[in-house]
């Protein structure tokens, strides 16, 4: 291919900004122009990231810079509000925006802003953005100008549980609902990002385990729009985050009732089928147990089923929490918008050990 797509990055001296940069700059398909950080303009990116020398020979830019409206697409891996603070400005010049942040992911703006503590500035284009994941929303993605990239989190719990809510959605009675969906969930330290904090330091990490935001979590409201879109009515819902000792991978452990009419339902055969076409998506053999290290550093989700007492099935669901859910996942999108093949640049194996 002679003529590449132009790629920009707001935002490149955190973790999913590292993994954008790794994986874009293996894509047959990109030149990466520049990548942003106010705090380091002009420091070289080998130099912050030593792993990069001799595949990005790039300067970290200013946000302002004008090489960000010559781009095709603009990656956005910032704090929630940079992205809705630029989104307008781009789209003027034709740049398709990919937001790993929060920006675009909440359709309701007073929800987003009783989790977020900020208005909303262009709620007409959060209307029009497209949320979920290209396994979710690979059609709607196609043609957008905005995609609001599902977060780690969420990725894991919505497509560990699509095809059993688009079961019930389609044929009813399949979810006893009067039970709560409970999502008890861990993600390696990387997750919270690249910051100075004493709760993410290896003297307080190492060697422990624990959970955190009990009293409610920012991806819950996510979690459940698109639940509920997928089940065609309001899925009740609990979530609840664990830290674990490593650096990447989530592990979600996910408990849905079923009724009588779901319990007898064959879906390892539903799963197995529903995600048959699906690249990334891998559902493991009956009986299987995934492990982190079965995805770390791949864009591959794995997931297996087991049928508990008391109509309980039980989702087992793991991903690399910087690659699947978020910067890998992230490209995959932006495939689909390019009208390349999704796996374009991702077909990496996951490291063991």
């Amino acid at each position: 291919m002679t003529n590449k797509f132009k790629v920009g990055i707001v935002g490149g001296t955190g973790y999913t900004g590292i993994e954008l940069l790794r994986l874009l700059s293996q894509h047959p398909c990109v030149e990466i122009v520049t990548i942003t950080s106010r705090k380091d303009e002009g420091t070289p990116v080998e130099q912050m990231y030593p792993s990069l020398r001799g595949r990005v020979n790039l300067n970290f830019s200013s946000p302002d810079t004008p090489l960000l409206k010559e781009c095709d697409f603009v990656f956005f891996a910032t704090p929630h509000g940079v992205a809705m603070s630029m989104a307008r400005e781009l789209l003027k010049h034709d740049v398709k925006v990919i937001d790993l942040a929060a920006d675009f992911r909440i359709k309701d703006k007073d929800i987003f802003k009783q989790w977020y503590k900020m208005d909303h500035v262009c709620p007409d284009l959060l209307e029009e953005a497209v949320y979920g994941q290209p396994e979710s929303k690979r059609e709607q993605m196609k043609n957008a100008r905005i995609l609001g990239m599902a977060g780690c989190y969420p990725t894991s719990i919505q497509l560990g549980l699509m095809p059993l809510l688009n079961l019930h959605k389609n044929e009813g009675q399949i979810v006893d609902f009067s039970t709560p969906i409970i999502a008890d969930c861990k993600s390696g330290i990387s997750g919270a990002g690249r910051k100075a904090d004493v709760s993410l330091i290896c003297a307080e990490t190492y060697d422990n385990f624990k959970a955190y935001a009990v009293k409610g979590h920012r991806h819950e409201p996510e979690i459940v729009q698109q639940l509920s879109e997928m089940a065609g009515e309001t899925v009740p819902f609990i979530f609840q985050p664990h830290l674990l000792p490593t650096i990447r991978g989530i592990f979600s452990t996910i408990y849905v009732r079923l009724t009588d009419k779901g319990y007898d339902t064959d879906l390892q055969a539903l799963y197995e089928k529903s995600y048959a076409s699906e690249y990334f998506v891998d559902v493991m053999p009956a009986g299987a147990i995934p492990e982190t290290r079965m995805v770390r550093g791949s864009n591959y989700l794995r997931i297996a089923l087991s049928k508990r007492q008391g109509n309980i099935l039980e989702v087992l669901v793991v991903e690399d929490n910087l690659v699947k859910g978020a910067s890998g996942q992230a490209i995959q999108a932006m495939n689909i918008l390019a009208n390349l093949p999704e796996n374009t640049g991702l077909t990496g194996i996951a490291l063991v050990p």
